[in-house]
């Protein structure tokens, strides 16, 4: 029995996993706005009623918007702040009587991915966030790859690659500091200022996408620019990485035309002329972070663990 959490800054969530990934619960509670001990409760809280509920003692593995140290042990750039500076492996492990695993979210995506999503089967699995900002994981060989820093995957703050004298003109400015990173480019937020910067109007980025369906001159500008610098900024995942398959989560996913927009642009951009590069939706959606957590404890090791 695997289960698996994922701590978000509303809501924690649990599943329970059975042989081949068979789902066997799923709860959410609020996430307390509280003290980070209130996090830490709740989260135990879940997981030993699951343990009441299944009878019997599952592993444990957390998504968490940010990532554990390799120096220190504790949790850094995680955009839920209450968590930063704290062991939470650690204190949810005292907590539950169990070791714990945790993961970036992203790279919980990935494994969820490439366990028995959209990417089952492949070696190389990368998987990309785009939404409200842009992030991604790595999995090989059915492992998260973590990195020496813990920052594997992160690209979102590599600078834009191939920037144009407009873009530059055009700079923007990322939120952690630097200007033009790929986050500051290929975001939702992002696409939205552009096509404000081009219309004067405050859009969503569906109704953009609507109305390039539509045939709307400045949406279409704006979506052909967004399609070019996504695929330059994939170029250089499949340059480094070379990945047998690239998943898409995030709200951005969710625009069909990207699977038909992004493999020919991306391999124009790529060091590579062999084959159609492998760009794929995502199967198990919001669920995806999760079923990732759960995934972090592979079927022989939660059971070795049980017994």
């Amino acid at each position: 029995m695997r289960y698996g959490i994922d701590l978000g800054g509303t809501k924690i969530e649990i599943i329970a996993l059975g042989d081949g990934g068979r789902e066997l619960l799923r709860e959410r509670v609020p996430t307390p706005q509280s003290a980070y001990e209130d996090t830490i409760r709740a989260m135990r809280d879940l997981v030993l009623a699951a343990d009441a509920k299944l009878g019997v003692k599952g592993t444990l593995g957390v998504g968490i918007p940010g990532s554990i140290s390799t120096n220190t042990g504790l949790v850094k750039n995680a955009n839920s702040t209450r968590l930063i500076g704290h062991p939470l492996d650690r204190n949810l492990a005292e907590a539950t009587a169990r070791p714990v695993r945790v993961a970036n979210d992203a790279n919980c995506l990935a494994l969820s991915e490439a366990s028995d999503g959209a990417a089952a089967g492949f070696d190389v699995v990368f998987a990309v966030i785009a939404g409200t900002g842009v992030g991604g994981g790595a999995v090989v060989g059915g492992r998260v790859l973590n990195g020496a820093h813990g920052i594997a995957g992160e690209w979102g703050h590599n600078g834009l690659p191939r920037i144009t004298p407009e873009e530059l003109a055009a700079s923007q400015r990322c939120y952690c500091g630097r200007e033009n990173c790929i986050e500051s480019w290929c975001s939702g937020p992002s696409v939205s200022r552009q096509y404000a910067a081009l219309t004067g109007r405050n859009v969503p980025v569906h109704e953009i996408v609507l109305a390039a369906r539509g045939s709307d001159a400045d949406a279409l500008t704006v979506m052909e620019g967004f399609y070019d610098r996504f695929a330059r900024s994939i170029a250089t995942l499949v340059n480094v990485l070379d990945p047998d398959a690239i998943v898409l989560g995030g709200g951005l996913s969710n625009i069909d035309a990207l699977y038909d927009e992004l493999p020919p642009r991306v391999e124009h951009h790529a060091f590579t002329t062999e084959g159609r590069i492998n760009i794929v939706r995502n199967k198990h959606g919001d669920s995806s972070g999760v079923r990732g957590a759960a995934w972090l404890w592979r079927e022989d090791e939660a059971a070795a663990q049980a017994r």
